[in-house]
């Protein structure tokens, strides 16, 4: 018996089938809500229901909120998955929903509310006894003396970041005091423009962190879990590229202590759902920068080495269920890679919209595509580029990449330019193949690259 009659997939792409998937399993049936040019994409066709909301741009169909309320309303569904980006983290939208009866499948409004706000979410962290980067402590005023005497107290670098930032927006870093004033301004006004929102904060700027996350899931009734790390330092302008599991020198004594760290944090706060703790690790210490309310884009590699179907798990605990696993019954196994697979040129990184000629996903042992791509696709130019994620696994990192490498080789992708070359050399860069390089290491080796 399904535990859930129907739900609607507020999303699209491959996330959207990702998620129709996991209810096809559980007998739970779906709603697909889209816009006029995504009509024909796969999660569409095979999805019970569907319900076009709205023209191709975001705010006047997978941000329409009351579109998709009707949509939910008018095909008598019980509850919504939002996936990642759009309206995955913002609270209104799951007040909303909850208060028009329905279940929102995530966290509780005011925890996204909380966690959403990065000072916030920041002092709730410290509260929790989370490590957190050196910082203002809450937001900067107008006062330049003051602010100025923080910065000296914190140390430079330091690096200004809008309270409600994100996707590498509204930060700015700063290396002396005679920029500190210039920079402050231009960031509130960045942030102002950006979401609405000029509150800024101050932190210790870390010059070559790691980005490492650890994976949670959390019940209604005061249960948590963590499901090890995540190594996500391989980042173009703050955007991932490559996600791996575990991090590369983690070792079980740390992954063990953070976890905790991070499990308790859960409890204290009453979260429930899938979550993310995003940290920057730096000469062995871990730094709390935010937390994702929401599931990832890179939770396949997490998947693949502990086991569990977070998608299936985040259902069950939004239906009321216990968690099914406790900490003891999560193993870590092996290694996972991710690769993200954009429409875009490999060397200027332009976007590459058209249609799909020619489609062939790679097979194999350990090898997982999740995409929402077919031969003969248009691929449109209203969304995130990202077409595909190839995950490798294997009993050690060095399999795990081998396998990637054989993946990435069988693939087939006619008719637009994709950054499959990007990953290819990637996976045979000398830096990459030894592991744990720090956030800024793509870059500069694009760089490098770019130079000869």
């Amino acid at each position: 018996m399904a535990i859930m009659d129907k739900i609607v997939i507020a999303n699209r792409g491959e996330i959207a089938l990702r998620i129709l998937r996991a209810c096809q399993a559980m007998g739970i049936k779906t709603v697909a809500v889209h816009s006029t040019v995504d009509r024909n994409l796969k999660h569409v066709a095979l999805a019970d229901e569907s319900v076009c909301i709205g023209p191709p741009p975001g705010t006047d169909s997978y941000l329409n909120i009351p579109a998709i309320i009707a949509a939910t309303e008018v095909t008598d569904a019980v509850a919504v998955h939002p996936g990642y980006g759009f309206l995955a983290e913002n609270a209104d939208f799951a007040e909303r929903v909850e208060e028009s009866g329905f279940i929102f499948i995530g966290p509780k409004p005011e925890t996204i509310r909380l966690m959403g706000d990065k000072v916030s979410a920041i002092d709730a962290m410290k509260k929790a006894g989370v490590p957190c980067v050196p910082g203002s402590g809450g937001p900067l005023g107008e006062d330049p003396d003051e602010n100025l005497a923080i910065a000296k107290k914190i140390g430079y670098p330091v690096i200004i970041k809008a309270a409600a930032g994100g996707g590498g927006r509204g930060m700015r870093v700063v290396h002396t005091e005679a920029h500190l004033a210039n920079a402050l301004q231009m960031t509130k006004q960045e942030a102002k423009a950006a979401f609405g929102d000029d509150t800024v904060y101050m932190e210790k700027y870390l010059e070559n962190p790691r980005h490492i996350e650890i994976q949670v899931m959390a019940d209604q009734h005061g249960n948590a879990i963590h499901l090890g790390e995540r190594d996500c330092s391989t980042q173009r302008r703050h955007q991932k590229v490559i996600e791996e599991a575990p991090a590369p020198g983690i070792t079980q004594k740390q992954r063990e202590k953070i976890g905790k760290v991070c499990v308790e944090a859960c409890k204290r706060i009453g979260y429930r759902g899938a979550g993310t703790f995003e940290f920057l690790y730096d000469d062995g210490n871990f730094y709390f920068i935010e937390m994702n309310t929401r599931i990832q884009v890179e939770h396949p590699v997490t998947e693949r080495i502990t086991g569990v179907d977070l998608i299936r798990e985040q259902i069950l605990v939004a239906a009321g269920q216990k968690l099914g696993y406790k900490q003891d019954d999560i193993q870590i196994r092996g290694h996972a890679i991710e690769c993200r697979i954009n429409a875009e040129d490999p060397e200027t990184f332009m976007p590459s919209p058209g249609t799909i000629d020619g489609f062939h996903t790679p097979g194999g042992p350990g090898i997982r595509v999740d995409s929402h791509i077919y031969d003969g696709y248009r691929v449109p130019p209203n969304y995130d580029s990202m077409i595909a994620k190839v995950i490798a696994h294997g009993q050690d990192r060095a399999s795990a990449i081998a396998r990637m490498r054989v993946a990435l080789d069988e693939m087939v992708l006619n008719g637009i330019k994709t950054n499959i070359p990007l990953h290819q050399w990637l996976l045979s860069d000398p830096g990459f193949l030894e592991g744990g390089f720090n956030i800024h290491y793509l870059e500069k080796r694009l760089e490098q690259r770019k130079g000869k």
